[in-house]
């Protein structure tokens, strides 16, 4: 089993910029960094579970009912009277996606450390913390690194600091967060978005041997429609290219990756640190591969609508 842990929103997509400016057309899409992954776990075979504080709220009933639809586990959800966090997503001609967060004092960012489990269903194989602003606001960023800290060595731990610099522009506290979560991490995983951003001049090689030599065994550029690439603690290192494709927008394209990433390394026993640092160049070469194609089935689908197997051309799981 999978647990993915951090923010669950509604993306409210706004109308273009042709539309009229006294009026705005929201068309609303359940969304967020974490429940994305665990969707994408879910919807390719694997039992996986969402840990965050819910609302019972509209949009809280309704991520609940989603998530109960998808098969995704409600059993670690902590209830709360807070609302839900909502994001307003505008989208560039190109797809790119922007967020303006309403985000004061919502459920999913009020976790408190002492509301982490001591104990996980033994069951559980990987925890993948979903960065974004569960990460940077307190209490759920506290709440989240003592996750962290109880569970590496005990799990395949794996993180995406997914930054949104329009919640928290300090950049100096962003990379303070990535210094003390990646020697956490078996996997790392961040965009070259993210790296522009908390990195600004450095390579994404660069930035990533330095996650390899903190302590991570797998380190993950995605490079939008450049591919990706990474690199191993054992040496390995290899880049693969995009695979084109009619965008629609890239909203959960990252979160597609992660779980497709998970996903390979379960379904090829390499679900260790140790064994992803073991990982050969041509094991990681497919291991990209496939995640970069199953990001371009999102890419091509709007909003986070993430692919089944049969969308990859997998076989049912037995």
């Amino acid at each position: 089993m999978f647990l993915s842990c951090g923010d669950a929103l509604f993306d409210l997509f706004a109308g273009g910029e042709e539309a009229d400016p006294a009026a705005i057309g929201l068309n609303g899409r359940i969304g967020g960094s974490a429940l994305n992954v665990a969707l994408g776990l879910a919807r390719l075979g694997h039992p996986a579970g969402f840990f965050s504080k819910m609302s019972d709220d509209l949009f809280g009933r309704r991520i609940r009912a989603f998530m109960e639809r998808e098969g995704i586990d409600t059993g670690q959800l902590i209830a709360s009277e807070r609302h839900t966090t909502l994001a307003i997503v505008s989208l560039s001609p190109t797809g790119t996606p922007r967020y303006d967060f309403y985000i004061e004092g919502t459920a999913d960012r009020s976790i408190e450390p002492n509301e982490i489990p001591l104990q996980f269903p033994a069951a559980l194989r990987a925890i993948h913390i979903a960065g974004s602003y569960s990460s940077i606001c307190e209490p759920t960023a506290g709440a989240l690194a003592r996750l962290a800290a109880q569970e590496h060595g005990r799990r395949f731990l794996s993180y995406d600091p997914n930054i949104r610099a329009s919640v928290q522009p300090d950049l100096d506290i962003w990379r303070s967060r990535i210094g003390a979560t990646v020697p956490l991490a078996a996997m790392v995983k961040a965009s070259d978005e993210d790296l522009a951003q908390a990195f600004p001049g450095r390579s994404p090689e660069t930035v990533g041997a330095d996650w390899i030599g903190a302590g991570a065994s797998l380190a993950v550029v995605t490079l939008g429609e450049h591919g990706a690439l990474a690199m191993t603690r054992g040496g390995a290192s290899v880049r693969v290219p995009g695979v084109a494709v009619a965008v629609a927008d890239t909203v959960g394209a990252g979160d597609t990756f992660q779980a497709a990433i998970l996903t390979h390394l379960a379904e090829t026993s390499r679900l260790s640190a140790d064994a992803v640092a073991g990982l050969s160049a041509t094991d990681l070469e497919t291991l990209l591969r496939f995640a970069v194609r199953a990001a371009a089935v999102t890419c091509s689908r709007r909003g986070a609508d993430l692919p089944r197997r049969a969308d990859l051309g997998l076989p049912p799981l037995g």
